[in-house]
């Protein structure tokens, strides 16, 4: 009886250390990531400032003025611009490049070299990649130099006084940093696929396009979905690149303001408006949340 007594407490101890181990990343959740989301959401409803300590209760105020706020308004557009100019041809190109790396019969040498290359860009600071390209894009820079020296333009082109060229290296840059990690993922998600389902496929007559359609894209869902809803959520809350590109502010004429950056703006300015900038906040929360659920149900495994 007292055997069974010691080995009942022995399993009834074993159970509790899976809370042991889990107590941590649960203490570190609720203290810096809900509890920071719950009261952003407080803020947004209060007309706090950094330089009062008196606030007071304002409902949906914030809210109603940033939707009568037309510099808001252009940041969402500016942010999913920016993001899907950069996306569309990153989850393009990486799909490819995944595809010939994981292909048997390519037999391509050194994939551990180049996967290593391509996911060099992501581990760069913010800061010293913004610096580069602006040197880069200046006009006195090395871009202006070829162009004109090789007749592609007369004279020398000032790129971050225009608006679209501006937004095209802002994605330019994000897809650049991006990409190698897009592949390492899709790479992962291919390399699971059984080789069989292709091998039935080529017996039945199936070609590369079919194979790819009817086989690659369904078993690699779960993946695509992982990437798109972590590459969105990425993408709403842009700030580096855009805010050390040019002056802080998105310029020229606001091309580059992303919300993430208006968020910024709204919190250095004046006082401090600490509530406005909640508001933002909060918005760049359920955009998010509302697109990555349209996302999954959209690709999710239906019966």
């Amino acid at each position: 009886m007292e055997a069974f007594n010691l080995k009942s407490k022995s399993k009834i101890n074993k159970n509790y250390y899976g809370y042991i181990f889990t107590l941590p990343f649960i203490v570190i959740f609720l203290v810096f990531n809900l509890y920071p989301l719950i009261y952003t959401f407080y803020l947004s409803l209060t007309d706090m400032t950094l330089m009062n300590s008196s606030y007071h209760f304002v409902g949906l105020a914030n809210f109603k003025q940033l939707f009568s706020d037309n510099y808001f308004l252009k940041s969402v557009i500016n942010t999913w611009k920016i993001w899907l100019i950069n996306f569309i041809p990153q989850l393009t190109i990486a799909m490819l490049l995944a595809i010939w790396f994981v292909n048997n019969r390519l037999k391509i040498k050194f994939i551990g070299l180049w996967r290593t290359i391509y996911y060099l860009p992501n581990i760069l600071m913010p800061v010293a990649v913004a610096a580069l390209f602006y040197n880069f894009f200046s006009l006195y820079g090395p871009v202006n130099q070829i162009a004109v020296r090789t007749g592609i333009l007369k004279e020398a082109f000032d790129f971050f006084r225009s608006t679209t060229w501006t937004q095209l290296i802002v994605a330019f840059i994000q897809w650049w940093m991006w990409y190698g990690v897009t592949i390492i993922l899709l790479m992962a998600g291919l390399s699971s696929i059984s080789p069989s389902y292709y091998e039935s496929a080529l017996v039945d007559g199936a070609n590369s396009w079919q194979m790819f359609t009817k086989i690659t894209l369904p078993l690699l869902k779960p993946v695509l979905i992982y990437v798109l809803v972590t590459s969105l959520s990425g993408g709403m809350q842009m700030f580096d690149i855009p805010y050390l590109l040019t002056d802080g502010t998105g310029s020229p004429d606001g091309a580059i303001r992303t919300m993430s950056v208006l968020m910024y703006m709204k919190f250095s300015s004046g006082d401090g408006y600490i509530g406005a900038a909640a508001s933002v906040g909060v918005m760049i929360f359920l955009i998010t949340a509302i697109a990555a659920f349209i996302i999954i149900n959209l690709l999710k495994e239906r019966e």
